[in-house]
């Protein structure tokens, strides 16, 4: 899917859904996504996999927040223990699942959803009805071996655990972007490219500096 095609898929889905993100404008989140590729690509990796994403707010920082709306668990991210240790134990024993959700989260540049933000995007739902998503788990509760996960059923949310090498072709995992506003992006920008003139003023004055002088 490319950038136009990704572009209008999230239009489409924005104006469907306005009750997720009363006050926000698709304009502004356009210009934002447009200035800024890497989250684009983020972007276009969860729509690929299943995630169904769509704006769910703003943060305390003015960033817009995406996740993914998908009414199941993202098809293309199941199968996954919980992390690399996790996954690595399974395969030694000879069972060998699809990956694990650290690792996979880390590659497409998404934050897992902890118990928290499972909640709270659970206000915009119900998600999760006949699958269950694996949640950022509290590092006390991963020493012990375990990891979280969480569904809706009977009308509420629920949260449980299972060992972290568990996966199943029921649960996936769901990610939240932060997209910054476009006066963090141009100053990014800016900062970079002045960098940039004083490494390269750095690099020419070391070596003019080895240089014997013309004669």
């Amino acid at each position: 899917m490319v950038s136009g095609e990704l572009l209008l898929t999230l239009k489409e889905r924005f104006e469907a859904h306005k009750e997720r993100h009363s006050g926000i404008t698709w304009d502004d989140v356009q210009a934002r996504l447009e200035a800024n590729p890497d989250r684009l690509r983020t972007l276009q990796l969860m729509e690929e996999t299943g995630g169904e994403l769509d704006v769910i707010g703003i943060d305390e920082e003015g960033r817009y927040l995406f996740c993914d709306c998908s009414p199941e668990s993202p098809a293309g991210r199941r199968n996954l223990c919980y992390d690399g240790p996790a996954q690595a134990q399974r395969e030694k024993k000879g069972v060998v699942p699809k990956g694990n959700v650290l690792d996979m989260a880390q590659e497409m540049g998404v934050e897992l959803l902890d118990e928290e933000q499972y909640r709270a995007l659970q206000q915009l739902g119900p998600f999760d009805t006949k699958t269950s998503s694996w949640l950022r788990t509290p590092e006390e509760v991963r020493k012990l071996g375990g990891a979280i996960f969480g569904d809706f059923r009977y009308g509420r949310v629920f949260i449980y655990h299972n060992g972290a090498g568990s996966f199943y072709s029921s649960r996936g995992f769901r990610g939240l972007v932060r997209v910054e506003p476009l006066a963090w992006i141009q100053f990014s920008i800016l900062t970079l490219m002045e960098n940039g003139a004083i490494i390269s003023f750095v690099v020419w004055a070391i070596s003019s500096a080895g240089r014997a002088p013309d004669s």
